[in-house]
């Protein structure tokens, strides 16, 4: 590891991530190295710029931290990414260039990385897609709908792996065999929330990563997921926030991707729900552009589509779904339910393959669920 960059990982250890007062300081030191000199001597730096005291209190038990948060880096499979290394996402740094926002801001120090894969090859073409966590089915069908159809295309899906809509994400992506990366407001050892722990393995499985500026071990605090959210919006050339109510987190998201000159977008629900309606005040306030398929998304990315949209298909809509969920769709028929473990059997799919799978059926109005169980209800080359 390079010196600077493990100077960052022990700085990391000390201040909170997207604390405003470490740019100035780091700018004043020169590097993380001198930084961290300063705060084991107790001594100023720059021009005499005083030291946040509980730092230099932390910068006491440093060594104890650094071998307490690399012994759980090695025991999760972490590895630590900092700017300079080759596999560190070079969007990053954009954050050094715009104001705080509700207390946070700045490049990252580094990120603790669960999984094989590159962070700088992965977000070289992202879309983050964010919203409620108390999503409605409409809007987990459309984040499935929606992350499937650019993963198919070549995009990285970045989330935050919570419930509702970013899990929906997630599995949108997973289910065409696409990238996603999940950052974490806690360690990226932890399995948070812990009903998404086979969702997280499954992520990493798959060529996609696990990612936290917070230390190994590191709890999720509100505080934490509002730092976080500059990081998801930071990552992705544009962010698509599905559902979100007036006050929803997700539109922090929105608003650091807004900040950062990124393309933001908001996909619209009913008027009368109140999970969309952050949305379409966003939209109002010129916040984010109105998107209603996968197709204005694309175009809102650059995507060149050069087939004419009201043109004949010669393909049907079963020709155009993913390998994976035609055979889900094959897996299902008109007159039974079946349940997620039986399409998973009948198709060879795990769980978790099967169940993204029948959620993108649902969002194209082909499958309804029935309490729990899947039913058939329309078929894509009938169409």
């Amino acid at each position: 590891m390079r010196r600077e960059s493990r100077a960052r990982l022990e700085l990391s250890l000390l201040v909170e991530p997207g604390d405003v007062r470490v740019r100035s300081l780091l700018l004043a030191a020169g590097s993380a190295q001198t930084l961290v000199g300063a705060l084991r001597a107790g001594t100023p730096v720059g021009d005499s710029l005083p030291l946040p005291e509980a730092w230099r209190h932390a910068a006491q038990h440093l060594d104890a931290r650094l071998g307490r948060a690399t012994e759980r880096a090695a025991e999760a499979r972490l590895r630590w990414v900092a700017p300079g290394d080759s596999a560190w996402p070079v969007q990053l740094d954009d954050l050094d260039q715009v104001e705080p926002l509700q207390g946070s801001t700045g490049t990252p120090l580094g990120l603790w990385v669960r999984g094989d894969a590159s962070p700088s090859v992965l977000a070289q073409r992202a879309l983050a897609v964010v919203g409620a966590r108390t999503a409605t089915a409409y809007g987990s069908a459309q984040a499935s709908e929606h992350a499937a159809d650019l993963g198919d295309a070549g995009f990285t899906i970045v989330s935050g792996a919570a419930y509702g809509i970013d899990a929906s994400a997630h599995r949108g992506a997973l289910a065409v065999g696409a990238p996603t990366v999940a950052v974490l407001a806690c360690g990226a050892d932890a399995d948070y929330p812990r009903g998404h722990a086979s969702l997280l393995d499954r992520i990493v499985g798959t060529g996609g990563l696990v990612v936290s500026e917070q230390a190994p071990g590191a709890e999720p605090l509100r505080s934490r997921f509002l730092s976080r959210n500059r990081v998801i919006a930071a990552l992705a050339e544009g962010t698509l926030v599905v559902e979100a109510a007036r006050r929803s987190g997700s539109l922090n998201t929105l608003h650091w991707a807004d900040r950062l000159g990124r393309i933001t977008m908001g996909l619209p629900g009913p008027v009368t729900s109140a999970q969309s309606d952050g949305v379409h005040q966003a939209v109002r306030d010129g916040k984010a552009v109105l998107v209603g398929s996968s197709r204005h998304v694309m175009v809102e990315l650059g995507v060149r589509l050069t087939d004419d949209p009201d043109a004949p298909d010669p393909d049907s809509a079963y020709d155009r779904l993913p390998l994976m969920v035609r055979r889900a769709l094959d897996a299902l028929s008109w007159g039974a339910t079946a349940s997620v473990e039986d399409v998973a059997g009948r198709a060879g799919l795990t769980t978790d393959e099967a169940l993204a799978a029948v959620t993108v059926l649902h969002g194209r109005g082909l499958v309804s669920c029935l309490d729990g169980r899947w039913l058939l209800t329309g078929r894509a080359d009938s169409a």
